[in-house]
């Protein structure tokens, strides 16, 4: 697939994420309207790897309602967050301001970055929970990260496992609550191709843009692309949790979180490289 058609598909993308956002503002799932909690989209293993981010300029990639972006800056960081919805990020701006929390929101596909944010370098770059998917060239976005990055900063990933987006969402019509695998767990295939007018969360159709696309990633071309790029994987970790029940059969766990009985499977993983 040529980069005009990766470009022509991001497009779209952009435009299912503008209209989905004001469904998702008025959701339950993200309960912006009640009293905000960011922390609670977090694993505690998160805080650990990030370590103290007081003073630390961090970069929230893809970073949709900010909600994340909001809890980094409350840790003491000096937090920008960038996505490329024209209404998310004017979202994120008016929650931000609620919320009484200073952050800066810029709008730019990740793949300008660089030249959206004036060369600006950062200590942390933060991304995931669902942005991968997104992207067709991790070889490019890795680029970018690298030119992110100051000496020595780091990049965190925590993004939904591979094998959880190869599993259906919820069973077709007549099949019972066996979970089947639906898409490939390797990238390579180009994208998954959706057209839906309801998205992960609750509340009212999504009106006008329906279509998205999706790229799926595996690991090992997450690590490729990092590694290829410079550098260096410090930590991988994969948990068997999810901060919301993907399925309905799903526990809650002493976390708040909740995972599939068993045999137990990883859902999420969280990946620390250093430039």
């Amino acid at each position: 697939m040529t980069s005009d058609e990766h470009a022509r598909l991001m497009r779209a993308n952009q435009a299912n994420w503008d209209a989905r956002t004001p469904v998702h503002l008025a959701s339950r799932f993200y309960g912006l309207d009640q009293d905000l909690d960011p922390e609670r989209w977090f694993a505690a293993f998160e805080w650990e790897d990030l370590g103290d981010l007081t003073g630390r300029d961090v970069l929230h990639l893809q970073c949709h309602l900010g909600t994340e972006t909001l809890a980094l800056a409350r840790r003491g960081a000096s937090a920008v967050g960038l996505d490329f919805s024209e209404a998310s990020v004017a979202a994120a701006t008016a929650v931000a301001a609620r919320a009484g929390v200073a952050v800066e929101y810029v709008q730019a596909n990740v793949y300008d970055a660089v030249e959206a944010l004036g060369g600006r370098r950062f200590d942390v770059v933060y991304t995931g929970k669902g942005a991968l998917c997104y992207l067709p060239d991790l070889e490019r976005w890795a680029g970018v990260i690298a030119q992110l990055l100051r000496p020595g900063g780091l990049l965190y990933v925590v993004e939904f496992h591979p094998l959880l987006n190869s599993l259906g969402p919820k069973p077709a019509p007549g099949e019972g609550p066996e979970l089947l695998l639906r898409h490939d767990y390797l990238g390579g295939e180009g994208p998954v191709h959706r057209d839906a007018t309801h998205t992960y969360t609750d509340g009212p159709p999504v009106e006008g843009a329906t279509e998205s696309y999706e790229w799926m990633h595996g690991i090992g071309e997450v690590l490729g692309a990092l590694t290829g790029a410079g550098l260096s994987v410090r930590r991988l970790r994969e948990s068997e949790e999810l901060p919301w029940p993907r399925w309905p059969h799903m526990n809650r766990t002493p976390s708040g979180w909740w995972r599939l009985p068993e045999p137990r499977i990883p859902l999420l993983y969280g990946l620390l490289a250093h430039r």
